[in-house]
């Protein structure tokens, strides 16, 4: 998510330092930045002045003062655990100017939870952004109960400065878009356990029958399924039962078959791309 949020950041004419604490993390994210701006260029998307201008407003480093001493605004991309983000808010607050937002790309933890231990929690907001970030329109402003309007004003603006949709949401757990898209994946993951359908066919019922850009099951595997459980347990605890997490999914992520990134989920991959169905409990082949 951070490699996507800086690539549509600098297209839009933006400077932009990514920050990560390993450099080996740093160059495969503007690989990918580099990977999916061809790939807009091979489709006619974008020229290659536009590519090599984007590439221009990116830089990299391991030094957070850094990264934020000058900041307008800082958006964190850490793994989904309240404590690391927080911890990362604090060095953030220490480090960037005092009128930088401070914004979190969580996808369903409380942002008024992560924003509590700053001094000034009334520039600080959540920002969620979809993936594919270059291609999804989408951007989830989460407003947390310490956000003040300016800060909220200044942001819209960005996202739309992005060409990029915002919609505000209250504070809530799962938000909008997690709460529905990850009950809507359960269900996919609870179909393919008792046999409805394959995975294609399931996520072809959503693409051509719902015109979803991806369907559920392939869209667990790009988000990652040990991120999927994480959600998913945090909402059963927040909100109930029903969002139980299914058992097969529960099974995938404990055999180390986190999606995409792992080369196997309920797809295999190779190079980015799907290659076959996993075995564990599919009802046919590719």
């Amino acid at each position: 998510m951070g490699h996507g949020i800086a690539q549509v950041t600098a297209m839009a004419g933006n400077e932009v330092t990514i920050r990560d604490i390993d450099e080996e993390v740093l160059a495969d994210g503007v690989d990918s930045i580099e990977a999916n701006l061809q790939g807009g260029v091979d489709r006619g998307k974008v020229t290659e002045a536009e590519m090599t201008a984007t590439l221009d407003h990116i830089s990299t480093t391991t030094d957070l003062e850094a990264a934020v001493g000058d900041a307008e605004l800082v958006v964190e991309a850490v793994p989904e655990d309240v404590g690391l983000k927080q911890s990362v808010f604090e060095d953030v607050e220490a480090a960037a100017p005092a009128d930088a937002i401070i914004a979190t790309n969580t996808s369903s933890l409380s942002v008024t939870e992560i924003v509590s231990t700053l001094d000034d929690s009334g520039r600080a907001l959540g920002l969620h952004f979809f993936n594919p970030v270059h291609i999804m329109g989408l951007v989830e402003v989460i407003r947390a109960e310490q956000t003040d309007q300016a800060t909220l004003d200044r942001i819209t603006q960005f996202v739309e400065s992005l060409d990029k949709t915002p919609i505000t949401i209250r504070d809530s757990a799962g938000f909008a878009s997690s709460r529905l898209g990850v009950a809507l994946g359960a269900e996919a993951i609870r179909m393919l356990e008792t046999g409805v359908a394959s995975p294609r066919d399931i996520d072809q019922a959503m693409e051509l029958g719902y015109n979803h850009p991806m369907g559920p099951i392939e869209l667990t595997d790009v988000v990652g399924l040990d991120v999927r459980l994480d959600v998913l347990e945090y909402l059963r605890e927040e909100l109930g039962e029903r969002f139980r997490p299914p058992q097969a999914l529960r099974r995938k992520v404990r055999a180390g078959k986190l999606g995409k990134k792992s080369g196997e989920g309920f797809y295999v991959w190779e190079d980015g791309e799907i290659v076959g169905v996993s075995g564990e409990g599919d009802i046919d082949d590719v």
